[in-house]
């Protein structure tokens, strides 16, 4: 990831925090096999497990699963065999692979809302705000019939969909809200069944690297130029950018003096 000073976040605990609210990650492995093409990515959901040491993220991992359809996954079983043909346990795979969170809040900047800059030197250009995470390591795949992988699968879905029931949408039974919808309220015959049609996946990260790019260079009056346009558009997501550049900037250079 291209990080300018000003735009990267070295928070290890904020880069945890920005995967938690957007779990969704796009996995992107580069894979040599006759059969599968070399790059392929995928989006998945993830579930975090980090270590207590919030000075770096190494050690801390990811979970995901993949349908057995999917070619991804079977340029991932292909690449497991070729380490382990017996199949007979979890495999690590020895190349890096890396999985891109990003922000729904993203925004075209446009050269107007510098206020300052445009009219005194015409020395502008656009760009684009938005914030972004990627997680590299090493993946782990679960693809054999063995009881660890029914314990990876079991334990994944019953995780993710706790984490989307509670903390995506809220169904955590408290104050009168509805409470989560869980893995047992399906048959175990059903969960049995579908369980066989994917494979696990864990990344134990080797590296974590966060982006905000949120007008921070700017000078203040050109960085208020973009707080106020971006609340002009009269758009919630025009608001929500506004919100993160005037948060990102304070956090920078402190409370813009008006």
């Amino acid at each position: 990831m291209y990080l300018r000073k000003d735009h990267a976040e070295l928070s290890i605990p904020a880069l945890y925090e920005f995967i938690h609210q957007n779990p969704l990650g796009v996995l992107t492995t580069g894979l040599s096999s006759e059969s599968y093409p070399f790059l392929q990515s995928t989006h998945l959901p993830w579930v975090l497990d980090q270590t207590e040491d919030t000075a770096t993220a190494v050690g801390s991992k990811l979970r995901g699963h993949l349908a057995r359809a999917n070619p991804h996954t079977k340029a991932l079983v292909e690449a497991a065999q070729k380490i382990s043909p017996e199949g007979t346990g979890p495999v690590q795979l020895k190349d890096e692979v890396m999985i891109l969170f990003t922000s729904p809040v993203q925004h075209y900047v446009t050269p107007k809302f510098y206020v300052k800059t445009k009219p005194s030197t015409g020395k502008v250009v656009p760009t684009w705000n938005y914030a972004a995470v990627q997680a590299y390591g090493t993946a782990t795949i679960y693809f054999s019939t063995g009881t660890e992988t029914g314990e990876f699968l079991s334990k994944q879905i019953s995780d993710l969909s706790a984490l989307a029931e509670e903390d995506v949408m809220g169904y955590d039974g408290k104050e009168g809200r509805k409470g989560p919808w869980t893995v047992d309220e399906s048959p175990e015959t059903y969960v049995n069944l579908l369980k066989k049609a994917i494979l696990g996946i864990e990344i134990e990260i080797t590296r974590l690297e966060g982006k905000w790019k949120m007008s921070q260079e700017l000078g203040a009056e050109d960085r208020q130029g973009a707080i106020e346009g971006f609340r002009a558009l009269e758009k919630p997501l025009g608001n929500q950018m506004a919100d993160l550049v005037q948060e990102r900037g304070i956090l920078k250079h402190g409370a813009i003096e008006k």
